[in-house]
């Protein structure tokens, strides 16, 4: 039974005045995660991808060989190309000239369809430059077409209504002199009052560089920054394309034949394709359609498998390698230790939001199945020894899983005879939530039984679940899968699997997952710094599902405690850095105190609620796989066996530094 109003409501007045239409790019500027994900670190990357988009649209077109881009000392990022340039006459839709266009109106590019402009391209949308625009403090365009030198500049203005307006042209399209060359050169300053973090990243910048510079066979593109103790600049040219990025990729990975490569169209869809097998248990896919990465895969990747499975499948029973009576080998069976690149350049494909994470164009999906049915047939008829090492190691892939999945089925059910049934009990270091919330709960795991006991008292018993570890987890990417989960795995991961309820391995299913957030809570020290590394290789190599859908957090205690008797009691401040720890004792005052944190155990269960567990005040890391390709890279070199590729890459990236006694 419904409860009935015992008083009369009196509604908010709600008329066509409260109606509001946003005109021009302001739409952008109210709503930008729209449009580029996030106003944090991750937008602010995505302006300068879109630009660049732009630019490999020219290469793509057959008009392009060299790509610049220039972080200034002001923070202002320049992407300049050799391409035809941007046209200049006026647009005979609008009436201004097309630059403006570009520049201004949303939904406005040579990327449509109905004309030569572009065919294949990685910018979809005709939003790319205008965002970009609309999110900036300024944007200057240099066009050098026809012999002339073109600029113009938009700026973020306020009218003489008190209005602000986004990306408003400043100038008019000008002549400014005379050359040459042809191209575009872009320039803009993102504007701070959208962004929460204005520093671009020169790793996260140049490692993109480098993908598509592998992507673009024979493509030039350099990378300048000119920021205070910046890298050298740097340019990126490999003439093997994507051959060049698995042998990249496989870098300090034992392989165990030559990198294999083809190619093809079918269908007006350009595929290539190159992978090689290491002896590593989980499959590397890296994805791309028209050299915009596809984290998320799509159909182009369905169709990669649904072939490769198939023609490896009737290859293993033409040359009774299967038994008659055998199942085929499923697709997880072939693909174990597999590290593949697969590209398709297509027209107008179609992805699932702007942003490109995933591609649905069902033609994809039928043009590289086609493709990939045709030369992997003819490839595995003259490869034998390689046709040889793939079937027979997805044989022993399976053999291997069953006999894990019969053990753990053992374990879970130990008095099973008939229908009786055992029960397992997750280990005595879980403490559960009261309430099963998949879409709310949290699971903090932490170290020890210190900070366990603090986090069990400290957090909210509705939603958050504790996992105390016993020990450090083993480095998953040293040890093989039957090593790592099972009887003769490891008992801490065996109980993370179980706890976190997805499964691994072929069973794996991110659906399951019985947590909204999965947060690393480790100590601000080494130790915990080493186990935090751990589990986020236990996560990359085996649950990378749950971080690409932002399910994988690391939590930020903070390192000092400032505090001060006063008359009503203890003041407290709690700093996450040296300079909030200075900025915390000026406040305070001489009287003030610290206190260092070297662990979790030494905050009360109160603190570590406040500080670190409470959803209100707490900091979190959302961990994110922006580059598939460097998180391998730096996974393998960082947590492998092979020693020589992790001096190397100590010796270019850390910095030492002498400390005077």
């Amino acid at each position: 039974m419904s409860r009935q109003p015992t008083q009369t409501t009196i509604q908010p007045a709600y008329s066509e005045d409260d109606i509001r239409v946003l005109k021009g790019l302001t739409a952008v500027r109210v709503r930008p995660g729209m449009y580029i994900g996030s106003t944090g670190s991750r937008g602010l990357h995505h302006l300068i991808w879109e630009i660049i988009d732009n630019s490999k649209d020219e290469v793509l077109a057959g008009y392009c060989d060299t790509i610049t881009v220039t972080i200034h000392k002001d923070k202002s990022i320049s992407i300049e190309d050799n391409g035809r340039g941007i046209p200049t006459g006026m647009n005979k839709d609008e009436g201004i000239p097309t630059p403006t266009v570009v520049f201004t109106v949303l939904h406005a590019g040579g990327k449509f369809g109905g004309g030569d402009g572009y065919k294949k391209s990685g910018g979809l949308h005709g939003v790319g430059a205008s965002v970009v625009n609309a999110l900036s403090e300024w944007l200057e365009v240099e066009i050098h077409r026809d012999g002339n030198v073109y600029r113009q500049r938009f700026e973020y203005v306020e009218e003489a209504d008190g209005q602000f307006k986004a990306g408003h042209p400043v100038t008019d399209l000008e002549i400014v002199g005379q050359t040459r060359k042809t191209g575009t050169k872009v320039t803009f300053m993102p504007d701070a009052r959208v962004f929460s973090d204005m520093n671009v990243q020169h790793n996260v910048l140049r490692e993109r560089l480098r993908d598509n510079a592998f992507l673009l066979k024979g493509v030039t593109i350099r990378l300048r920054d000119q920021r205070p103790d910046a890298p050298e600049p740097e340019v990126f040219k490999f003439e093997e394309g994507i051959k060049a990025f698995v042998e990249f990729l496989n870098d300090g990975k034992n392989t165990l034949h030559d990198i294999v490569y083809f190619e093809g169209e079918r269908d007006n869809v350009e595929m290539e394709l190159a992978f090689q097998y290491n002896d590593n248990t989980t499959e590397n896919m890296l994805s791309y359609v028209n050299t915009i990465p596809t984290i998320d895969e799509g159909t182009h990747v369905s169709g990669f498998r649904n072939a490769f499975t198939k023609v490896c499948n009737e290859y293993a029973r033409k040359n009774n390698m299967l038994k008659k009576n055998d199942k085929n080998l499923t697709g997880n069976d072939y693909r174990e230790g597999l590290m593949a690149v697969l590209s398709i350049r297509m027209d107008d494909p179609q992805f699932e939001s702007q942003t490109k994470d995933k591609l649905g164009s069902e033609e994809a999906r039928s043009a590289v199945e086609g493709i990939v049915a045709e030369k992997m047939s003819f490839f595995l008829e003259e490869n034998p020894s390689i046709a040889k090492q793939i079937i027979e190691r997805a044989i022993e892939s399976r053999r291997i899983k069953e006999e894990i999945k019969k053990a753990a089925e053992a374990l879970r059910n130990p008095n099973k005879k008939g229908k009786k049934k055992g029960k397992r009990t997750i280990s005595d270091k879980y403490t559960p939530p009261s309430k099963k919330d998949a879409d709310r709960n949290e699971l903090f795991i932490v170290e020890g039984d210190s900070a366990g006991g603090s986090a069990i008292n400290g957090r909210d018993r509705n939603f958050q679940a504790v996992l105390s570890l016993r020990g450090k987890p083993i480095n998953v990417e040293k040890k093989k899968i039957y090593e790592v989960i099972g009887p003769n795995g490891n008992e801490e991961i065996n109980t993370i699997v179980e706890v976190i309820g997805t499964g691994i391995g072929d069973d794996f299913n991110a659906n399951n997952c019985a947590f909204d957030k999965i947060v690393i809570m480790t100590d601000a020290d080494y130790d915990g710094a080493h186990i935090q590394i751990l589990l986020l290789t236990l996560f990359y190599r085996y649950f990378s599902e749950l971080i690409k859908r932002g399910k994988i957090f690391i939590a930020q205690p903070p390192l000092y405690k400032v505090y001060k008797q006063g008359k009503k009691g203890q003041e407290i401040i709690y700093a996450w850095t040296e300079e909030e720890r200075e900025e915390a004792q000026k406040k305070l005052g001489r009287q003030s105190e610290i206190q260092r944190y070297k662990g979790l155990g030494e905050m009360n269960a109160e603190q570590l609620w406040d500080t670190t567990m409470n959803p209100q005040t707490r900091k979190l890391i959302c961990v994110d796989l922006e580059d598939m390709a460097e998180a391998e890279r730096t996974v393998t070199v960082l947590m492998g066996d092979k020693v020589p590729p992790r001096r190397e890459w100590i010796e270019n990236t850390v910095k030492f530094v002498m400390e005077e006694e």
